[in-house]
Parts: structure tokens; sequence; C-alpha cells
């Protein structure tokens, strides 16, 4: 664990990365004061979040999963590029992936996801917006939270509201999240530095 001024941080992204590249553009503005944002491995091209990195001197790895015989060999080839780079924090901002044991065990409490829903509600499923939608709910919104052994459970870190009106589809309902994306993804961060140098400062 990196016990210097700033948390070294990577980003995984399997698609676009809308989410990523608003985070990364507002990091290269100075937003977090003690985080760096020190790597992104990426998936799909093009790839807004890799544009993005690359503009705001961020290393990028491409690394394509259908390169690699299962999805450990895959996660066992991260895992090693995140440890050459002494990597602290790994924040997952669409990425497909289910988390396997080796980045695990490599990274306890340290790998944090988002996900489309107001936890517990429409877990488990790629599609939880539209569900959303489709059940008639008044209010969904966003949740970062710790990976662990189970999918979409683990501790919660920080939520955010977003409000569905009668009329609402998935394309007026999806800027919503892509807005309140970023400042989920900000305010996350900003919490475990706190808790970090809090606990530091106790050691």
């Amino acid at each position: 664990m990196n016990t210097e001024e700033k948390l070294n941080w990577a980003i995984l992204v399997s698609r676009w990365g809308r989410n990523a590249k608003d985070v990364i553009n507002a990091y290269s503005q100075g937003v977090l004061n003690r985080s760096s944002i020190s790597l992104l491995i990426y998936e799909a091209e093009p790839c807004g979040a890799a544009e993005a990195a690359e503009n705001a001197g961020i290393e990028t790895i491409r690394l394509q999963r259908d390169h690699f015989q299962n999805n450990k060999a895959y996660q066992q080839k991260i895992l090693q590029v995140l440890k050459q780079r002494n990597i602290d924090y790994v924040l997952l901002l669409s990425f497909k992936y289910v988390i396997k044991q080796d980045l695990l065990k490599a990274f306890p409490d340290r790998i944090i996801n988002i996900h489309p829903s107001l936890f517990p509600s429409f877990l488990k499923t790629h599609k939880a917006i539209q569900e959303a939608i489709d059940y008639g709910v008044k209010i969904t919104g966003l949740t970062t939270h710790i990976i662990d052994e189970e999918i979409d459970k683990g501790t919660i870190l920080c939520q955010e509201v977003v409000k569905i009106k009668e009329n609402d589809t998935f394309e007026t309902v999806y800027p919503k999240f892509g807005k309140k994306g970023k400042k989920i993804v900000l305010k996350t961060i900003s919490l475990l530095e706190k808790k970090h140098f809090k606990n530091q400062k106790l050691n």
C-alpha cells in the first residue's frame, strides 16, 4: 500500500468508458487532491476513456479477453500489470467480467465497482436501468461498493439517486446516470482518500 502523499489508482474498462472518460477529465483538471490515476486498462476500441487518458498523460494498456485462454488467465495478466505499477486501488468502470480470487486476494477491500441501481435493488444484471423502468419504480440510482466474492455485494461506499418520470424511457433516463456517474465516482475516491490517510495517522 502506498504511504506517500497520494493513492495510486488504476481504472479497468471493457467498453467505451463514458464514466471513466469523465472521471479522467476531472482528474486532469486537478479535482483529486490525494489520488493519482496512473493506469487505464481497456479492452474495446474505440475507447473514449483511453483517448482521455492519453491526453492526460496516463498510461494506457489494451488487454483483450479473447487473447487469453480463460478469464482466470486474463485477470492474472491484469494482476501482473497492476503489481508492476504499485497500484493501491482498482476502479471498475464498465468492466464486464466477474473478478476472480487472484485479484481479490491481491487487493482486499481495494477493488471498487459502480452499479446502476440503489443496492439492494436490481442486482446481478446488466440491464438494471431498463429493469427499474419496466418495474415502474420512481427512484433508482447508482451505488459504488467494494468488490468481494459475491456478485453485486460488498460494502456500500456511496449512493446517488436518479428519479424516473412517468414517461421516461431508457434513452431519457440513461443520460441522468452519466451525469451522476462522475459525481459518485469522485465522491467515492474522496471518501477512500479520507479513510486511508486517517488510518495512516492512527498507525
